[in-house]
């Protein structure tokens, strides 16, 4: 029990709780001094995040390995599902087996027998949430194994170190989620705290509004799983090239997305500006050459608009006193979802304002003078070369 009281010390006054890595290869140090000669250790942590399932921690006492799952093949791979968490997770119960006889069952406990190990036993993290795996694992080389005193010590030692996990596992939820709904931008804002309903920030950013076109024919002729694919690649190709270039997708609106490229520390307009016209730029080439690819395949091709503008936005909390939403306001916004109509009427995929076009240098497609609904004064309006229906290239600089 003096051994015990050591280990719970440690761990609530002098142990590494920064990362899962060092406080995890600290505990097993910790675990071979006070209860047993473990040669290795494993640690299985299930994550919420549209990709990944979870990590696995090995440890030894040469080296500390950590893995991820994906999240899309973990409950049905082999690995899993002949494997002892497997097990755990079913009965909610310590797992353990002596390792003198083959194990064709287990492909992993084979592996272990035949480099050296005796003995194996997996415990049940008590996490709070018992909906996702939290396992702990140790196995020994000692010839007779683990006895009853060591397997006790090492139960009561897994329930000590369990809430400091839980912390480190609930903390990477909220982040993975924050960044998956919201963006890393607008979630690391909230995670600190900023969540004062009205409470925003003036910013200036480049805008992006983008929405497809005949959304609403292939809905009303189209399967519901076929529409759903269709939005998501679609999705897909504009989360990455934004992200690539900078900027934060805020929200998607039906089949619509609205992102931005804010001024970073040490840049200046124009930056923000080139980054937005590059990503469109990207974004206009990866729609053609995946247009090139549905057709051959028999698909139909997709038809989009996208507005480009720049100007001072509200970022901050908008909404009800239980419900708010994150998100930029102000003319600027408007302005661009306004540009984004325009786009339709002109029969244009690409509309970019001159406040955003005067910020690069790069020659762009002069359209005119056109009027924004809701806005008093008609406005300079351009576009890429070769997108859409277009006239001389002008340089809007000059």
């Amino acid at each position: 029990m003096d051994r015990m009281k050591d280990i719970a010390r440690w761990l609530a006054d002098d142990a590494r709780h920064d990362t899962v890595e060092a406080l995890f290869a600290a505990f097993c140090r910790e675990i071979i001094h006070a209860i047993a000669p473990v040669s290795r250790a494993s640690l299985g942590l299930e994550v919420l995040h549209p990709e990944v399932s979870g990590w696995q921690h090995v440890w030894t006492d040469q080296s500390l390995s950590v893995r991820e799952s994906e999240r899309a093949t973990a409950a049905t791979s082999p690995s899993y599902l002949n494997s002892p968490t497997r097990i755990v997770d079913e009965t909610g119960r310590p797992f353990r087996r002596r390792l003198k006889a083959s194990c064709p069952d287990m492909p992993l406990l084979e592996e272990l027998r035949l480099a050296g190990a005796t003995d194996y036993v997996m415990y049940p993290l008590p996490f709070l949430d018992q909906t996702r795996t939290a396992v702990i694992s140790f196995a020994t080389e000692r010839t007779q194994g683990f006895d009853a005193a060591s397997l006790d010590g090492l139960g009561l030692a897994t329930r000590f170190l369990s809430p400091y996990l839980e912390r480190h596992v609930l903390r990477r939820i909220a982040v993975d989620l924050l960044d998956t709904y919201v963006g890393p931008r607008t979630g690391q804002r909230i995670i600190e705290g900023r969540v004062d309903r009205g409470a925003v920030e003036m910013i200036e950013a480049a805008i992006w509004f983008a929405d497809l076109r005949g959304f609403t024919l292939l809905s009303e002729r189209s399967p519901i799983p076929d529409v759903l694919a269709h939005l998501n690649a679609w999705f897909g190709t504009i989360g990455e090239v934004v992200e690539a270039h900078g900027g934060e997708v805020l929200k998607f609106i039906g089949d619509a997305v609205l992102a931005i490229f804010p001024i970073s520390a040490g840049q200046d307009r124009a930056a923000a500006c080139r980054k937005a016209l590059a990503a469109a730029q990207e974004f206009c080439g990866r729609t053609e050459i995946e247009n090139d690819l549905r057709r051959s395949s028999g698909t139909s091709p997709v038809a989009h608009g996208l507005a480009l503008h720049f100007g001072a936005v509200a970022y901050g909390n908008v909404g009800a006193s239980h419900r708010l939403d994150f998100t930029v306001i102000g003319p600027a916004v408007n302005r661009a979802s306004r540009l984004l109509d325009l786009a339709k009427r002109l029969d244009q995929q690409v509309l970019v304002s001159h406040a955003l076009a005067k910020e690069v240098d790069q020659p762009l497609v002069n359209l005119g003078r056109h009027y924004l609904r809701d806005v008093e004064h008609p406005q300079r309006i351009f576009t890429l070369p070769g997108h859409g229906r277009v006239q001389a290239p002008f340089n809007p600089c000059c």
